[in-house]
């Protein structure tokens, strides 16, 4: 049996990170196609920083604590559930509550351990995998052979992008801000550009043009993906680091044929979602289970340390996930 009640990280007002504060919770129950699960390890992302800023809502009926990624074991399941039974370990895409001893989530939603995985490990990755394949592979159809460019090269994303796009047989270069970071990128297979020291336009320009940028910086990044672009090449944004807003000559747009387009994750419905965790259950979690795709993991902090976990997060010094040490075995 496991207890009524929980430790979590709530949001105690929007703010800087000394705003996550620790408290205790109901254990909360699964509802039809839902699974309850006792939380082992959970990944910290960029939206969870956002959110405790008061810039990025939970949607209706999701969790109000952050945390939107988890590994651990299925201790009970929703009526309707088939797929999986208690004791089965899973990683997860949470719609939030991921900062707790216990979190819900759709049954479709959860995958399988990759083999040779670590539960560590796999809590970095469903926010990360389901955002670059379905931003990647499928919104962006990226194909063998052509060019592409993802901007933050050495956060999660950028670290998983790297990979899928190799795997795919894509010419690959990635944005990074300083020597280390460059070198972390190069040995996953990239090309790194310092931004510090060079123009990533004046780069993909020389060398034609990236048929797909990945971005999450936003503002002043958006007209200088235009001009990296190729002719009939796509911008898939994903984030605004930098904002959502800009001016921009559409013209160039229309004579080169250029596709510009983006999605966030988190509203999809729960039927887009679980057809993306298909897509990754068939095709990427054998190349992660082949050590083909990688978790970098950057640091570990203890379930009540979450503001120094956002703080590093914060600093833009990390290298691949952080992640937080929940209820390990």
């Amino acid at each position: 049996m496991f207890p009524d009640a929980m430790n979590v990280i709530k949001i105690s007002e929007p703010g800087a990170a000394e705003v996550l504060k620790p408290v205790r919770r109901p254990v909360p129950v699964p509802s039809h196609d839902q699974i309850l699960i006792r939380i082992a390890y959970a990944g910290v992302n960029r939206p969870d920083v956002l959110q405790r800023m008061g810039a990025y809502a939970p949607p209706q009926g999701a969790s109000d604590l952050p945390g939107l990624e988890a590994s651990g074991e299925v201790v009970q399941v929703g009526a309707g559930v088939t797929r999986w039974r208690k004791g089965d370990k899973v990683t997860a895409l949470l719609p939030g509550g991921g900062y707790a001893e216990y979190a819900v989530c759709h049954a479709d939603h959860a995958l399988e351990i990759p083999r040779g995985l670590s539960m560590r490990e796999a809590a970095c990755l469903p926010e990360t995998a389901f955002t670059v394949w379905s931003n990647v592979v499928t919104r962006g159809g990226l194909q063998a052979g052509q060019r592409f460019l993802v901007h933050g090269g050495t956060s999660g994303i950028g670290m998983m992008a790297i990979q899928v796009a190799t795997s795919l047989g894509a010419r690959v270069w990635a944005t990074a801000g300083s020597a280390a970071k460059c070198q972390a990128v190069e040995s996953l297979g990239a090309t790194a550009i310092n931004y510090r020291d060079e123009d990533f336009v004046t780069r993909m320009q020389a060398e034609g043009g990236a048929d797909l940028i990945l971005d999450m910086v936003g503002g002043s990044y958006i007209p200088r993906n235009i001009k990296a672009l190729a002719d009939d090449g796509r911008l898939v944004q994903i984030a605004f680091l930098e904002g959502p807003k800009v001016e921009l000559n559409f013209a160039q747009i229309m004579t080169r044929r250029l596709t510009l387009t983006g999605s966030t994750l988190r509203p999809q419905s729960d039927a887009a979602k679980a057809e993306i965790a298909e897509d990754l259950r068939e095709r990427l979690w054998p190349l992660v289970s082949s050590s083909a795709v990688k978790v970098t993991i950057d640091s570990e902090f203890k379930l009540d340390e979450a503001c120094n976990a956002h703080q590093r997060m914060e600093s833009s010094q990390h290298i691949g996930k952080i992640v937080l040490k929940v209820c390990p075995d």
